[in-house]
């Protein structure tokens, strides 16, 4: 009796610990992702008079979310709700601004530890959104048919 016993204790164990370590690999390949743009940054580079922001926080490891905004003469003149968000087997970037009622989405077309580009070609601008780490730094693109506009962030945190 104590030989079953033990048996099926030591099968319960090993099982937890299998998905244990599962779910915790899959939870450092999901932090890998998208935890380089957790914190708050600021644009380098930006107008005169102007200052803009990004800030990203980790919701869960299927989440994140974050808000753009830029400020000149202490109010917010232009302001983004971004969100990264994992559906079934891919990644999708929704971007909010006030003007417009719902959120446009740019599915994650490729995707690495350090960088990714977004995609929605249904738009006239922007077509795409890029990020990538650059050091220390984070890098930004937005870009249509024949426009870009380059982003560099520095961590204020």
């Amino acid at each position: 009796m104590k030989t079953i016993h033990f048996a099926l204790v030591t099968i319960l164990l090993s099982s937890c610990h299998s998905a244990t370590k599962k779910e915790l690999a899959d939870s450092e390949n999901q932090s890998e992702t998208f935890d380089w743009l957790l914190g708050n940054w600021e644009r380098m580079h930006e107008e005169k008079g102007k200052h803009t922001f990004e800030n990203w926080e980790k919701v869960s490891k299927n989440e994140y979310t974050g808000i753009s905004f830029t400020m000149q003469n202490g109010d917010t003149i232009k302001q983004e709700k971004i969100r990264l968000l994992r559906q079934s087997d891919h990644w999708v970037l929704s971007v909010k601004v006030p003007e417009e009622k719902e959120s446009i989405a740019f599915p994650v077309t490729e995707l690495k530890s350090d960088a990714f580009l977004c995609t929605n070609d249904t738009l006239d601008f922007p077509k795409q959104i890029k990020y990538w780490k650059n050091g220390r730094k984070i890098n930004a693109k937005v870009s249509g048919d024949a426009l870009e506009i380059d982003f560099e962030f520095e961590r204020i945190d």
